[in-house]
């Protein structure tokens, strides 16, 4: 298995003059530039004095320069230590420190907030256009940064060409990055993720997924999370796709503009957006009561969901070929539409210890609520004496695996097994295909009063099927089950003026006693279909939204 860099020096070469990287609105590289970039700033290192092994980290929007500083770090044979943007300024300037990074390049308003508590960084360089933001010795830097373009200028006076670039092939067990979780459930740790790992992962999805001459992918999660990097970032430029970035805050016409600008041939997306998308335009469609009954007819059941089809394919740019789904559990009544109207989608299974991949299939292939079937180059398990019928923790092992979290080894011990395979913290099963099917977090499963397990998150899944609600959490109260639901407002005023239109006369009581009583009957509809130990006892109404992480899971331990 070739290194990913290598991957990425041949594609640089056959796609010299072709779009690399491209901000809507802002800047642009082709392959033949973004070389040129990666190797003035290898320059610069060189003659700020980093080695091999260093550390190089970068906290920003997703951008052409964030993947060019990224892509640099590791060519140079430096560690990148990619930091989300949405972390507090304080933890942003403490894991910068706690990687040990010695360069640090950041969004310029970013900066601002960092550098009020202050990095020990030797050199903070601006994402916008390299520039230099901070230093110990500015006028030294900025001396050494002249140099480095000096002698770039002196060495290629009739341009820089192909022939020049020349990637390492490198030590695959060497560490590439130590990308910082988000959590969940606890605070951010440093994972360590080797050559093969990135490689393994790069390889992959190069091998399974694929675009014809001119295709093009949008960058919309954050390159920050292995998610976004593996298969929205390092995938398409190693196999010689433009990939566009959004330029701005994703907004939903933000996102409708780009994807009707750059029409990918890719969504790679977490459930939160698509879901968003079929319960504001989807659902109210297939459940009104007259569509429902046409649902029913074998032949007009078609012809709308040939419209729905031809609708939501439209709204992804009318030329993806993958709708790739993962990060979290995906609706079931959401999958159920999709699968009908014939979407083609899978959701995959990772984690950032995994780099991310653990599990995908094509989705031709892919079974209705797993998560597909082990990728190359790693093995899965179910930890129960019966992993097709009885749930156990999913443990795996492989090239994707991390080497373990960074200066943390209590931590790195106890995320393995006894005989080295790796906890994911997720219980499930697997049936005889291989196909893994997720029930819940291990940390997340409650114990009923007769020893039941039960897993909030199918509870959880009911629930945000409800149009009153918007999302979601079911947590343990003094052995009782308590869902909390942030309700959607409109929905429940939308159908109490229905309500009203059809009995004039009846009484008109305030929003707050209309959504206690979506509530109360949303509670009695859930609980129907839920065994007796399983049901839950109240429902609490949240005033905002959860708290989320940057791949829009909720924080679960502010809630518990």
């Amino acid at each position: 298995m070739d290194n990913y860099l290598k991957l990425l020096e041949n594609t640089i070469k056959s796609k010299w003059d072709c779009g690399a990287l491209r901000d809507r609105g802002g800047v642009s590289y082709t392959y033949g530039q973004m070389a040129a970039k990666i190797e003035l700033l290898n320059r610069l290192y060189r003659n700020l004095g980093l080695a091999e092994g260093d550390k190089i980290a970068i906290c920003g929007k997703n951008g052409s320069n964030w993947a060019v500083a990224f892509v640099s770090a590791n060519v140079f044979g430096a560690v990148a230590v990619p930091l989300l943007s949405d972390f507090h300024p304080e933890s942003i300037a403490q894991l910068t420190d706690h990687s040990e990074s010695r360069i640090l390049f950041i969004d310029d308003d970013l900066w601002k907030k960092v550098s009020i508590v202050g990095t020990k960084a030797e050199a903070v360089f601006s994402l916008k256009d390299f520039s230099l933001l901070h230093a110990a010795s500015s006028d030294g830097v900025l001396k050494i940064m002249e140099d480095a373009r000096t002698s770039f200028d002196n060495d290629f006076k009739e341009g820089f060409t192909a022939g020049a670039v020349s990637y390492p092939a490198g030590d695959l067990e060497k560490t590439a990055i130590i990308n910082y979780t988000s959590g969940t459930t606890s605070a951010p740790k440093g994972v360590m993720l080797s050559y093969r790992a990135i490689s393994s992962n790069v390889v992959f999805i190069k091998d399974n997924i694929y675009g014809k001459e001119g295709d093009k992918a949008l960058s919309m999660l954050p390159m920050a999370h292995m998610y976004g990097m593996a298969v929205e970032f390092l995938f398409p430029v190693c196999a010689g796709y433009e990939l566009n970035f959004l330029g701005k805050a994703p907004t939903p016409r933000v996102l409708l503009d780009a994807l009707s600008e750059v029409r990918p041939f890719m969504i790679i997306a977490v459930p939160l957006i698509i879901e968003k998308i079929f319960y504001s335009s989807v659902f109210p469609v297939v459940n009104r009561p007259v569509m429902k009954g046409a649902l029913k007819i074998p032949v007009i059941s078609s012809l709308i969901y040939k419209k729905i089809y031809d609708k939501l394919m439209s709204t992804f740019g009318g030329n993806v070929k993958y709708i790739i789904i993962g990060g979290a559990p995906l609706n079931e009544s959401v999958e159920e539409v999709m699968k009908k109207v014939g979407l083609p989608y899978c959701v995959g299974y990772g984690m950032t210890e995994c780099a991310p991949l653990i599990s995908y299939e094509h989705y031709s292939r892919f079974a209705f609520r797993s998560c597909g079937k082990r990728v190359d180059r790693m093995e899965v398990r179910i930890a129960s004496s019966d992993p097709q019928k009885e749930v156990g923790e999913i443990q795996v092992r492989g090239d994707n695996v991390m080497d373990g979290y960074y200066k943390n080894k209590d931590a790195t011990a106890a995320a393995f097994t006894s005989d080295g395979w790796l906890h994911t913290g997720d219980m499930g099963i697997m049936d005889a295909e291989g196909n893994v099917f997720i029930k819940g977090r291990c940390k997340n499963m409650v114990l009923g009063p007769n020893g039941q397990n039960i897993y909030p998150e199918e509870i959880e899944d009911k629930l945000n099927c409800h149009r009153h609600v918007v999302e979601s959490l079911v947590v343990s109260r003094n052995g009782k089950l308590v869902a909390l639901v942030y309700p959607d407002t409109d929905a429940v005023l939308m159908d109490a003026a229905e309500r009203s239109q059809k009995h004039p006369d009846g009484a008109k009581p305030d929003t707050e006693t209309m959504v206690a009583a979506a509530m109360d009957a949303l509670q009695a509809d859930v609980n129907k279909s839920l065994p007796a130990y399983s049901r839950l006892s109240k429902i609490e109404v949240m005033a905002t939204e959860f708290e989320k992480t940057p791949k829009k899971s909720i924080k679960r331990f502010l809630y518990e």
